[in-house]
């Protein structure tokens, strides 16, 4: 069976099996990844925290000069659509916006239509926290890491590092401080405080970052942004990464070593008072 069998995709205005969809070789996306993404979800065939995911696509479009090419009522429009024509239920939603087919050139092309894609493939749930191991790595990317970009190839490798060392993510660090992971955003637990780095061009402000923070404050939980030093893992009751598809996983050992006493009490807490805020929000 082919890629994407089955599926059915948005390609500039048209939806289509995602299997015959069909994208210039002289689009920027491909050439100089020139281009932004989002990911989204949707559950019972609803879509969580639009709102949030179009803001923040809306705010990479800005800072990659690209106009949006679409209205909050269109993206979400075509969005519920996608999800129906795949079949409604839990759905993991991919956009991308590149700025459009030109010749090969640096500078940005006059009077082109930006390309517009977006599809779908079933969303894995969890039954409960997840835990996982990390690895400590050096924050080699760019410095716009607040921009959704699809140019994630220094991401890719630093997601497979720490892959290649048996663990599920790589922590990145930068001048002795935590950003985030490769693919992620990363908490640190010391007794009820909760810490995450600020919001700044080092770090991608995830929308379940965001929503986590505001549900554990709304639950009595102390959280502060502020940079966490990256020795501030040797002595950490709890670590936790954050992300769209995954909401909310517990880090058990770095490096190797044990966080903390290997349990995760309060990321227990903060995984079932999110999912009852999903399920407040997708009602």
């Amino acid at each position: 069976m082919s890629v994407g069998a089955g599926r059915s995709c948005y390609l500039n205005g048209d939806f289509l099996p995602l299997n015959e969809a069909r994208v210039s070789v002289l689009d920027r996306g491909f050439i100089f990844g020139d281009a932004v993404y989002e990911v989204i979800i949707a559950q019972g065939g609803r879509i969580f925290a639009l709102e949030e995911h179009l803001e923040r696509l809306t705010n990479s479009l800005n800072a990659v000069l690209l106009d949006n090419p679409l209205t909050a009522g269109e993206w979400q429009a075509m969005l519920q659509r996608l999800v129906d024509v795949n079949g409604g239920g839990g759905q993991t939603i991919y956009v991308q916006v590149t700025r459009g087919v030109a010749e090969r050139d640096h500078a940005f092309p006059r009077g082109v239509a930006p390309t517009v894609f977006a599809m779908c493939r079933p969303l894995s749930v969890a039954d409960g926290l997840a835990r996982v191991g990390a690895v400590v790595l050096p924050d080699n990317r760019w410095l716009r890491c607040d921009i959704k970009s699809t140019s994630l190839l220094p991401n890719i490798l630093l997601r497979n590092q720490a892959i290649a060392a048996g663990a599920y993510e790589a922590i990145l660090v930068r001048d002795g401080f935590i950003t985030e992971g490769s693919a992620s955003n990363v908490f640190v637990v010391h007794g009820d405080c909760v810490r995450t780095a600020p919001l700044s061009a080092q770090i991608l402000p995830g929308v379940s970052r965001a929503l986590l923070i505001d549900v554990l404050r709304g639950n009595d939980v102390t959280v502060e942004e502020e940079p966490v030093p990256v020795a501030s893992l040797g002595d950490a009751d709890e670590v936790w990464l954050t992300s769209t598809t995954r909401d909310l996983v517990a880090v058990t050992s770095i490096d190797g070593v044990m966080v903390g006493s290997g349990e995760s009490p309060l990321a227990e807490r903060a995984f079932r008072e999110f999912q009852l805020y999903k399920a407040f929000r997708l009602r």
